[in-house]
């Protein structure tokens, strides 16, 4: 059976909108209705949306320009699909640049030439006709999904890198992978417009690039941040919200979850696996800046030194130079382990921690003994008392009036730098890319193998697996390293 095309003719005179009617009605599978103004196109558009409109340009309360705004005003709405032709008296290039400005696909101008408007008309077919094709296979792509990829929360480098090689080892074993657009958020509104099938090899993604939603996943193998994620979805402690997700999973039978990110992506995806089945496979890689996951190397904490490593050496050059004292904060919420394998990477003079007991009176008198310093405090420095206090200050800053406040006077320019997020966009290096590879290509095999609620880890070269139930997400520093990171009042 062929497909009918709905034509919606515009035009507030009914001489003109007869006029084409009659040159239309010979030509098949065209189904025709009117309207007098742009205003009852409008409604007429919101309750039954036509394929392609004919529209005169000169209306009175709404004009064909207008219309066409209106119609295409959200590119996500399936209005903006309408083939929308205008019709006009005028010729001048200015007013083709205007109509075609806000949207429309075609421009005619009067006196309409008969076989030019049909040949126009079946231009819109066409087009209409693909759309409505890709549509249709965009709706039967996300009706059941295989594999599905779930980030949230964070930016750390590896993000892209994990989800290319995800997206490689599934696909070799004939799986289907997809991913939420904007992590569990996604999962919540639960719309085709929210997920997107990831695609790896080249040649598969030609055959299926014209369906919308379909994204080629091989060039996220060397992307910085995060393509598919959202900043953290903090409703998601809900059940209510969480249920809904659920919903969404079992309403597309969604075969097996990989969640992809940190401590509070591990919370959200444990708690989301209580409200599903267990023949639902769930899987979590942790990529992580401040390796805030137990037992294991997570992926962007190699990365994540480095850089801050530099950017330490950085600070410490100039404090020698301008004989200052700098204190730093630096990623570090609950472990500090950012902060603290930074500071030993760059050798800075002390890495203050979350739970760093500090003899501040001591640190002053270290300081005025010395020309230059570089004090690395982590952000998660005596978190809940700033906020306790209602203090708007970064924990660097914190750090410094806790040192003022020994009534001891600093004899040094001290500067205070806020923690710089610009080591979230940093590339993955090699360690990190290796380490993704090595995730992905082992969550594949538990896959494959049926096994389910796992992560796969790597400490100390040895992989292995580890059950949610036994996951930890206080990762806290050794203690032995603590002795390293002070060289400020333990004098070498």
């Amino acid at each position: 059976m062929r497909d009918k095309y709905r034509v919606l003719i515009v035009d507030d005179e009914a001489s003109s909108r007869k006029l084409y009617i009659k040159i239309l009605r010979h030509v098949p599978d065209l189904v025709i209705s009117e309207a007098v103004d742009g205003v009852d196109a409008m409604k007429k558009i919101r309750k039954s949306p036509p394929d392609i409109v004919l529209c005169d340009l000169e209306m009175p309360r709404m004009d064909g320009r207008e219309l066409c705004r209106q119609i295409k005003a959200d590119p996500e709405s399936e209005l903006s699909d309408i083939y929308v032709i205008i019709i006009s008296a005028r010729d001048a290039k200015e007013d083709k640049i205007k109509c075609m400005s806000e949207g429309a696909d075609d421009y005619l101008t009067k006196p309409v030439d008969p076989d030019e408007l049909i040949a126009r008309i079946k231009v819109g077919q066409r087009i209409t006709s693909h759309i409505k094709r890709a549509e249709l296979e965009r709706r039967r792509m996300f009706e059941e999904i295989d594999v599905l990829i779930i980030q949230d929360g964070g930016c750390a480098p590896g993000y892209n890198p994990v989800t290319a090689f995800i997206t490689y080892h599934l696909e070799a074993m004939g799986r289907e992978t997809y991913a939420t657009r904007e992590g569990f958020k996604s999962l919540v509104q639960g719309s085709d417009e929210d997920f997107v099938r990831l695609v790896y090899d080249p040649d598969l993604f030609k055959k299926l690039d014209h369906i919308p939603g379909v994204f080629h996943a091989a060039p996220l193998s060397e992307w910085r941040g995060a393509q598919l994620r959202s900043e953290r979805y903090r409703d998601f402690v809900k059940k209510s919200i969480q249920k809904k997700a659920a919903e969404t999973i079992k309403r597309r039978k969604v075969k097996a979850i990989i969640a992809v990110g940190g401590n509070g992506t591990f919370k959200g995806i444990e708690s989301l696996c209580q409200y599903l089945p267990t023949s639902i496979q769930v899987f979590f890689i942790p990529v992580t800046i401040d390796s805030d996951i137990a037992g294991t190397e997570c992926i962007g904490q190699h990365t994540g030194i480095e850089m801050g490593s530099e950017k330490i050496r950085c600070y410490m050059a100039d404090a020698r130079t301008h004989k200052r004292t700098y204190i730093l904060e630096m990623m570090g919420a609950r472990s500090g382990f950012h902060a603290l394998h930074s500071c030993l990477g760059a050798r800075a003079h002390l890495a203050v921690l979350p739970n760093s007991v500090i003899n501040h009176k001591k640190v002053v008198e270290a300081l005025n003994r010395r020309d230059e310093c570089v004090i690395v405090v982590a952000e998660g420095y005596k978190k809940d008392e700033r906020q306790a206090k209602g203090l708007d200050v970064n924990a660097a800053e914190y750090f410094y009036q806790e040192l003022l406040a020994t009534g001891i006077e600093i004899k040094r320019r001290v500067i205070c730098e806020p923690f710089s997020r610009d080591i979230r966009g940093a590339a993955p290096n090699n360690q990190d890319i290796t380490l993704a590879q090595r995730m992905a290509y082992n969550v594949a095999q538990y896959l494959k193998a049926g096994t389910s609620r796992v992560m796969p880890a790597v400490r100390s070269g040895r992989e292995f697996a580890i059950p949610f139930n036994e996951i930890h997400t206080d990762n806290m520093v050794e203690e032995d390293l603590l002795v390293l990171s002070d060289r400020l009042t333990i004098r070498e």
